[in-house]
C-alpha cells in the first residue's frame, strides 16, 4: 500500500475541514430560521459561556462584528486567554468554525469570517440572548406564511 505524500494529504485535510464548517453553518441557519432563537441552547455551558463573554468583551457589537474585533493581534491577546477558560468544558473549543459578521444576513462569502468554535458559541449565544438574530427567524416566518398562503 502506497502512503500519500503530505503534499496531497493536506488539500483533502483542508477540504474536509471546509465542507464540516460549512455543513455546521448551514444547520445553525437553519436552526435559527425555524427555532425561536431566545430559546436555543447551543452547549451545556451556555451562561457561563454568555457571562464570561460580556464580562470580558462588554462593549463588543454582535449583530454587525467588525473582523478587527477577532483578528487584529490586540484583539487575539484579549480572546486567546477567554477561548482557554473552556478548554475541556467546550468540546473542540478550538476547532475552525464560520462566523457571520452581519447577524441579519445570511452566510455567504462576503459575510463570513473563520472563528474559533468558542468564538462562535460566544458570539451566537449572545446574539439569541439579545436579540440580533431575531430577524433571521422573523423573515423566515414571514415567509413561511407567504409560502402558505401564495
Amino acid at each position: 500500500m502506497s502512503q500519500l505524500s503530505p503534499v496531497l494529504v493536506q488539500p483533502r485535510v483542508e477540504l474536509a475541514w471546509a465542507m464540516k464548517a460549512h455543513q455546521h453553518a448551514q444547520v445553525y441557519f437553519n436552526l435559527i430560521s425555524s427555532v425561536d432563537p431566545k430559546f436555543l441552547n447551543l452547549t451545556k455551558v451556555d451562561d457561563l459561556i454568555y457571562q464570561e463573554f460580556r464580562e470580558t468583551f462588554r462593549e463588543l457589537r454582535v449583530d454587525l462584528l467588525d473582523p478587527e474585533e477577532l483578528k487584529s493581534e490586540p484583539a487575539k491577546a484579549k480572546w486567546r486567554p477567554f477561548c482557554l477558560r473552556f478548554e475541556g468544558l467546550v468540546e473542540d473549543f478550538n476547532y475552525g468554525t464560520l462566523l457571520r459578521l452581519d447577524s441579519r444576513r445570511e452566510y455567504s462569502e462576503e459575510n463570513t469570517i473563520f472563528a474559533t468554535r468558542i468564538q462562535f458559541f460566544a458570539i451566537e449565544i449572545a446574539r439569541n440572548r439579545e436579540g440580533c438574530n431575531d430577524h433571521v427567524y422573523s423573515r423566515a416566518r414571514e415567509t413561511q406564511e407567504e409560502e402558505k398562503s401564495g
